[in-house]
C-alpha cells in the first residue's frame, strides 16, 4: 500500500480513536469525537480512554450516538473519512447492541404518543395559566 492510503498498513501500530470514529462516520467532526471520548461517552475495550488512544483490529468500542448506544468491534482501521457504505464495513455491531437500539426506538416511539408536542407555542395567557398550575 502507498503512504497516502486511507487504510492503515498492518505494519502501522494503528489509528487514533478520535480519528477512527470520525473516519467511520460515528461523529460528524473529529472535535465532536474528541469531546465524546473526553466526556466518557466512548469506552475502548470496556475502559474510558483518551482521544489519542491507538486503536487495534478486534478491539471493542462502546459509544453513545444520539439517543442510542452502540457496541462495535473494529474490523478495519481507517485514518481518512470514508463514504458511508465503505465506513460501515470497518466495524461489526454486536447483536445485543442492535436489539437494544431497536427496543429503545420502539419505547421512544410509544412514549411520544403519551406526551405529544403541541402544534404551536402557548401564547402569553396560556403560559400564565400553565405557571399557575405548576406553582399550585
Amino acid at each position: 500500500m502507498t503512504k497516502n492510503s486511507s487504510v492503515s498498513d498492518e505494519k502501522n501500530v494503528g489509528v487514533r480513536l478520535d480519528k477512527w470514529l470520525w473516519a467511520t462516520r460515528f461523529y460528524k467532526t473529529r472535535a465532536l469525537a474528541r469531546e465524546m471520548i473526553q466526556g466518557g461517552k466512548v469506552h475502548y475495550n470496556g475502559q474510558r480512554c483518551k482521544p489519542s488512544k491507538i486503536t487495534e483490529v478486534g478491539a471493542t468500542v462502546k459509544l453513545a450516538q444520539g439517543f442510542d448506544e452502540k457496541e462495535v468491534t473494529i474490523l478495519v482501521l481507517f485514518d481518512k473519512r470514508q463514504a458511508a457504505p465503505v465506513a460501515h464495513t470497518a466495524y461489526l455491531e454486536s447483536e445485543s447492541s442492535i436489539r437494544k437500539r431497536e427496543e429503545n426506538a420502539i419505547a421512544r416511539k410509544n412514549n411520544s404518543f403519551f406526551a405529544p408536542h403541541p402544534v404551536n407555542k402557548p401564547d402569553k395567557k396560556q403560559r400564565r395559566e400553565l405557571l399557575k398550575l405548576k406553582s399550585s
